[in-house]
C-alpha cells in the first residue's frame, strides 16, 4: 500500500512529537513475528506506557531528527519496530518490554537502544531494562536514608545491654 505525501507527513509529525517527549527508545527487527504476536506486544506496551510503532525506516529517520534519538538513525535498516518509553515514572519500560517479549519470541531481535541521547548496542539492553521505576527508586532512597538511623539505634541498644550486663 502506497502512502500519500500528506500521510507520510502526518506519520513523521506524530512520531516526532512522541519521540520529543519520550525518555528511552528501542529499535528491533520484527521479521517472522505473526500478527497475533505483534498485537500482544502492542497490548503490553499500552499497559506499560510504551509507544510502539512499525514505521518505514526513511520516515523513522526523519521523525527522530532533532530529538534525543537521532543517534538511532544508523540502526534503522530492515524491518524495524520502534518502542518509546513515555512515562517519567518508568524510563526503562520500552527496553524491559522488548527484552521480556524477545525471551518468549526468539524471532524478535533488538537492534539498538537510546537513553538520554546516548546510543547503546543491543547487548547493553540490561543497562536500560534494569533502570528502577519511580517506586523502586524511592524505596532505594528511603533505605539509604534509613540505614544510618537504624544502625545508630542498634548501637545504642547494644551499649545499653553491655552496661546492664556489667
Amino acid at each position: 500500500m502506497t502512502l500519500k505525501l500528506e500521510d507520510k507527513k502526518e506519520i513523521v509529525a506524530e512520531v516526532n512529537k512522541v519521540a520529543s517527549g519520550a525518555f528511552s527508545a528501542v529499535v528491533a527487527d520484527y521479521r517472522g513475528l505473526t500478527v497475533g504476536q505483534l498485537t500482544k506486544l502492542r497490548t503490553k506496551a499500552r499497559e506499560q506506557g510504551v509507544y510502539v510503532r512499525v514505521i518505514r525506516n526513511t520516515l523513522a529517520r526523519r521523525a527522530v531528527e532533532g530529538t534525543n534519538f537521532a543517534c538511532l538513525q544508523d540502526s534503522l535498516v530492515g524491518p524495524s519496530i520502534i518502542g518509546l518509553s513515555l512515562s517519567e515514572n518508568d524510563m526503562g519500560a520500552s527496553a524491559r518490554l522488548f527484552k521480556e517479549f524477545a525471551k518468549d519470541n526468539q524471532k524478535m531481535v533488538v537492534k539498538a537502544l537510546a537513553f538520554d541521547g546516548k546510543f547503546y548496542d543491543a547487548k547493553d539492553i540490561d543497562k536500560i531494562a534494569t533502570l528502577p521505576n519511580h517506586k523502586q527508586a524511592l524505596s532505594m532512597l528511603l533505605s539509604v536514608i534509613q540505614a544510618p538511623v537504624s544502625k545508630f539505634g542498634r548501637l545504642m541498644t547494644a551499649l545499653k545491654e553491655q552496661k546492664e550486663a556489667a
